[in-house]
């Protein structure tokens, strides 16, 4: 549902109108009704210049390294993506839709105020690597450990221009949706997504034994084109292994 909304042009016009940064308006949107009105046929079909991909995965956030609690692993996924589909596009102007979905372990009686890592078991992020980043690239900037050595520092920067709403808004919760925006030339290199653990009270609080639980999460991808003669899904289906039988629309019966 989340993955298929939208904000209505009314509702935009109406907080656009105020002269704030396009951030700061997307984030007062965010706020008065969150990522609004959700659209059927979207979250139920895929079309031919619309395509969408879906991940349920399972991760281990944290782990025991003697009697230290660390970060354990990052899940990486490749996109299948129709990059010479894409290519031919060249300058056109695309879309993609990102949404991570997981569930958090409450900490029962932690409210969270003093402490964000009191109250949520984990915290889970999706980053994507820029245009051109190669996955040793991509590898080295998201991985902190990496970062914080002087020695070896990343080469390379994320694709923070190309977000619609932004990490600084959209890594709230336990839900994070996100919009990028580019040519279709920009999108055909970018197709890797790492799914990365925030530290939460299943590694702060070792004494209850919690630090090696697994956790599962659901990662939802779609790219659109503006051009309905433009088949990106039908190169995908192929490579996955699904037969290129499609709806494109249809009325729930």
């Amino acid at each position: 549902m989340v993955h298929s909304a939208e904000w209505p042009d009314a509702l935009k016009d109406q907080v656009f109108r105020q002269g704030k940064s396009k951030k700061a308006n997307i984030k007062q949107l965010l706020g008065i009704c969150g990522y609004g009105v959700p659209i059927l046929e979207r979250a139920l079909y895929s079309a031919s210049n619309s395509l969408t991909l879906i991940a349920q995965a399972e991760i281990q956030p944290f782990k025991a390294d003697g009697a230290a609690y660390k970060t354990n692993e990052m899940n990486f996924h490749m996109l299948p993506w129709p990059k010479e589909a894409l290519l031919e596009l060249g300058e056109t102007p695309v879309r993609m839709r990102v949404t991570l979905s997981y569930f958090i372990e409450p900490g029962p009686g932690e409210i969270g105020w003093k402490d964000r890592y009191r109250y949520a078991s984990h915290a889970l992020r999706f980053e994507m690597n820029a245009p051109g980043e190669t996955m040793q690239h991509f590898f080295k900037r998201i991985n902190m450990a990496v970062r914080t050595d002087k020695k070896d520092k990343p080469e390379t920067k994320g694709p923070g221009d190309y977000w619609l709403i932004g990490p600084n808004s959209r890594d709230r919760g336990s839900l994070h949706s996100d919009t990028w925006e580019g040519t279709a030339a920009d999108l055909a290199t970018s197709n890797m997504i790492a799914v990365c653990p925030v530290i939460g009270w299943w590694r702060e609080r070792s004494h209850l034994r919690k630090v090696e639980k697994k956790a599962r999460y659901s990662l939802v991808v779609t790219i659109s084109t503006p051009e309905e003669t433009m088949d990106v899904y039908t190169p995908v289906a192929i490579q996955v292994g699904i037969a290129p039988q499609i709806q494109v629309s249809a009325s729930p019966q």
